[in-house]
């Protein structure tokens, strides 16, 4: 099973194409690092396993600034080391470029990329309940952590966070619709993560 990388804070409805979306039901695709150079092009930290799609001239892209959605157009792409680095339409100056350091871009969830089977977005699985296949009830995917094809979910359960591996032969049903996810985990797998144990770091 795969999860890709690019996140909404919050699953919502697809939307329609005649409204500006609401930011809390966008995907996050990115967030702006810094300014770039003296010509008001930025650096972008991806979250998207797809930069090289949703990073081009031409591209929408959506940020908030002053409480307010706008929708942005790239003017430029390239990528240094493995980053985007991207001119913005009406961003002309480091000072403007500059000022945006720190925003997030993110994209309708109806123009996310399809996904082969047994692929999942990450915004999909926030939000599950977990059980096991024997009916125990283990807990609520908080968020997704990892990169594609070696990824976990991390759930809260009764005594404390639950990293669980996101593969076939643990998670033996995800209906994201539904918001299930029913898992057949080894033995210990869920008496490992104690609350006496402390997890890793996650990913913001």
């Amino acid at each position: 099973m795969i999860v890709a990388s690019e996140r909404n804070l919050q699953p919502s409805d697809r939307q329609s194409a005649s409204r500006t979306p609401q930011w809390e039901e966008m995907a996050l695709v990115g967030r702006i690092a810094r300014a770039h150079g003296i010509r008001g092009q930025v650096i972008v930290n991806p979250e998207s396993d797809f930069a090289d799609e949703r990073f081009q001239p031409g591209a929408e892209l959506y940020l908030e600034r002053g409480g307010k959605v706008e929708k942005i157009r790239l003017t430029t792409a390239r990528f240094h080391r493995d980053r985007p680095v991207i001119g913005i339409e009406g961003v002309e100056t480091m000072n403007d470029a500059a000022a945006l350091a720190g925003r997030e871009l993110r994209v309708p969830v109806d123009r996310l990329a399809p996904l082969a089977a047994d692929t999942f977005y990450r915004h999909d699985l926030i939000g599950c309940r977990v059980e096991t296949t024997n009916g125990q009830d283990v807990g609520i995917v908080e968020d997704v952590e990892g990169t594609v094809g070696r990824s976990r979910l991390i759930v809260k359960g009764a005594n404390g966070e639950i990293l669980i591996p996101l593969a076939s032969e643990i998670c033996r049903m995800i209906d994201p619709a539904g918001k299930r996810i029913m898992i057949d985990p080894p033995e210990g797998l869920l008496e490992l993560n104690g609350p006496a144990k402390a997890g890793p770091d996650k990913r913001a």
